[in-house]
């Protein structure tokens, strides 16, 4: 999900020095898209306010569809992405986690983030997963199935934005789901704004929410219910605003969920713990967390996590990012105008292995190695026209990449979330799609 630049904490300065690890190579092996723009209908009985998204992204309510133009903020050059608030129904946009189990007919459970970026722009975004099956051989997406969420039992301890409706289908003012799970025929969700842990029956209706338990207390951040500004950072809350859960893995054997923060904790005085990130166990079948936890720490340049899946018993998937975005063949050169080049080019954008069951005296998952996604080889011509770079590997140069899990024994499957219409990455002036790359890595997912 992507929040202004001014909300974003500087973590270059506690980056550590660089982990010793070996970088595996990854080819291309299949390239797919759903195009940027593409909208879902509401339900029936939704609201009519809902028939509209995207009408709180400025500074006042703006009910003209397609009226007011993206672009990808000032930080990023101020490029435009060619795409125009508000949207006539709601958009399919920022793929923000895959379920490590697919459905009997292979689909992968994909989320949807919270709308448009903060609680206060997108309370008439609405949430939803849904099925979609990547065809590398044509490099369409089908979306086989969208899944409104809703509250209809009021189990979300707080007002919700359509409370007063029949419906009570949740918004992205509500929560903020970054991970999801697919258990026992239900789905799991990690929320960034509690952060919450939330269960959902297959068809979307919320069962129950679960507050973050850490050594005894519970876990707030800034847009938590129940926090009121002016509040102390670090004092008054310790998650950093979109630093929720981000990933939650699926631990095959156990059923536990591993809840991974995007973002360090905050200390006190405000300042980020560390630079590593937290990670809580909880048990679905007791409903309750375990008490156990463990960290993964970042490398230099990494700001945050993107996703988080198991691929055997102990060892996973972490993607992990800085906040760039764009290719650094088309960096600014000092003194350029940022509108014709980036100035924040994508440098980390990786893969990395870790074995959870390899910890260092200070909790720290070991780090096996990982793959860089700004250096892909695509010896096959994979990549789709139009979105491969004029000369050298096949990159990944988007802000948010969210979404990694396992297909085989050789590979893995990633995919962005293009924060429509707020990121572009591929090309200057144009908004980001819905890319799924199928990556062949044999190499690192035998390591041990």
């Amino acid at each position: 999900m992507r929040i202004p630049f001014a909300l974003m904490t500087g973590l270059a300065a506690l980056s550590a020095p660089a982990l010793a690890e070996e970088t595996f190579p990854a080819k291309l092996a299949g390239h797919a898209f759903l195009p940027a723009l593409t909208l879902v209908t509401p339900p029936a009985d939704a609201p009519r306010d809902l028939w509209v998204s995207g009408k709180f992204t400025g500074a006042a309510r703006n009910e003209a569809p397609m009226s007011v133009p993206g672009d990808v903020g000032a930080a990023y050059g101020g490029h435009p992405t060619g795409i125009s608030l508000p949207f006539i129904g709601q958009p399919v946009q920022g793929m923000s986690g895959l379920a490590m189990n697919r459905d009997q007919a292979g689909s992968w459970f994909a989320l949807t983030d919270n709308g448009f970026g903060t609680k206060a722009n997108s309370p008439d975004a609405m949430l939803f997963f849904h099925r979609l099956v990547p065809d590398f051989a044509t490099g369409k997406v089908e979306r086989r199935e969208t899944v409104f969420l809703r509250d209809p039992d009021r189990k979300a301890p707080f007002r919700i934005a359509n409370e007063a409706t029949e419906s009570r289908y949740l918004t992205g003012a509500d929560f903020d789901p970054e991970s999801i799970q697919y258990l026992d025929g239900d789905i799991w969700i990690g929320d960034e704004f509690g952060p919450y842990l939330l269960h959902f029956t297959r068809d979307g209706r919320l069962v129950e929410v679960f507050a973050t338990e850490l050594d005894g207390e519970t876990v707030t951040g800034p847009d938590t219910p129940g926090t009121v500004v002016p509040a102390q950072p670090g004092s008054d809350f310790r998650v950093q605003r979109s630093g929720g859960y981000e990933g939650m893995a699926l631990q095959p054997g156990t059923g536990l969920l591993w809840a991974m923060l995007e973002k360090p904790l905050l200390a006190e005085g405000g300042e980020p713990e560390g630079d590593f990130l937290r990670v809580m166990t909880f048990d679905p079948a007791a409903r309750d967390w375990t008490g156990d936890g463990l960290r993964f720490k970042l490398s230099e340049g990494a700001t945050a996590i993107g996703d988080f899946n198991f691929i055997d018993a102990t060892r996973a998937l972490v993607i992990e990012r800085d906040n760039g975005e764009g290719d650094m063949a088309k960096a600014c050169a000092e003194g350029a105008d940022p509108a014709a080049c980036y100035p924040q080019p994508a440098k980390v954008k990786k893969v990395v292995l870790v074995d959870t069951a390899d910890i260092d005296e200070d909790g720290h998952m070991r780090r096996i190695g990982h793959i860089d996604l700004m250096n892909i080889a695509d010896p096959d011509g994979k990549a789709l026209e139009g979105m491969k770079p004029a000369e050298g590997p096949f990159t990944f140069p988007f802000f948010t990449i969210e979404n990694v899990a396992l297909v085989d024994d050789s590979h893995i499957i990633v995919a962005n979330d293009n924060n429509l219409p707020f990121s572009g990455g591929r090309e200057i002036g144009q908004a980001a799609m819905n890319e799924f790359i199928l990556l062949e890595t044999p190499e690192l997912l035998a390591a041990k």
